[in-house]
C-alpha cells in the first residue's frame, strides 16, 4: 500500500532524467525539484496505484524530461515495501512514456536526552604538540 509520507522521487523519460521530493497525504500528492512544482490526486488498491499530477515551472533553467512545461500526466504504479514503481504519460505530450521510482523516507527516531551533565570543555586538558625548532 502506498503509505502517506515523504517520498524521494526519480523519473526518466527517453529525452532526460530527473530527481525530486514527493509527498503523499490522504489522496493528495504534491512535491517538486529544482525547477518544477508538482500537485494532484493519487488512488490507492491494494498495492497498486494511480495518480493525476499537474506540473508547473516556477524556476527558469534545464528542459523538462519531457520536453515540455506544465503538464497534467496520469502515472501508475506497484509499491512493494518502501519503494513504489511506476509509468506515466502526460496529454501534453503523446508517446513520451515516464518511468519512475518513489522511495518512502523515514523518519530518524530523536536523539535520547543526555542521562549526565554535559562535561565543562576545559583546553588546559588538551594534549600539547611538541615545540618546534625553526
Amino acid at each position: 500500500m502506498l503509505k502517506d509520507g515523504t517520498y524521494a522521487a526519480w523519473f526518466k523519460t527517453p529525452l532526460g532524467q530527473g530527481t525530486g521530493i514527493a509527498h503523499v497525504q490522504d489522496g493528495k500528492i504534491w512535491g517538486g525539484d529544482s525547477i518544477m512544482t508538482y500537485s494532484g490526486s493519487c488512488k490507492v488498491d491494494g498495492d497498486r496505484f494511480t495518480a493525476i499530477v499537474t506540473t508547473k515551472r516556477h524556476t527558469e533553467g534545464h528542459v523538462t524530461v519531457f520536453g515540455a512545461d506544465d503538464l497534467t500526466m496520469k502515472l501508475e504504479g506497484t509499491f512493494d515495501g518502501k519503494i513504489a514503481r511506476y509509468v506515466g504519460t502526460a496529454e501534453q505530450v503523446p508517446g513520451v512514456l515516464l518511468e519512475g521510482t518513489l522511495i518512502l523516507s523515514e523518519q530518524q527516531p530523536p536523539a535520547p536526552e543526555p542521562s549526565a551533565p554535559m562535561p565543562t570543555f576545559n583546553p588546559n586538558r588538551l594534549p600539547k604538540l611538541p615545540k618546534r625548532t625553526r
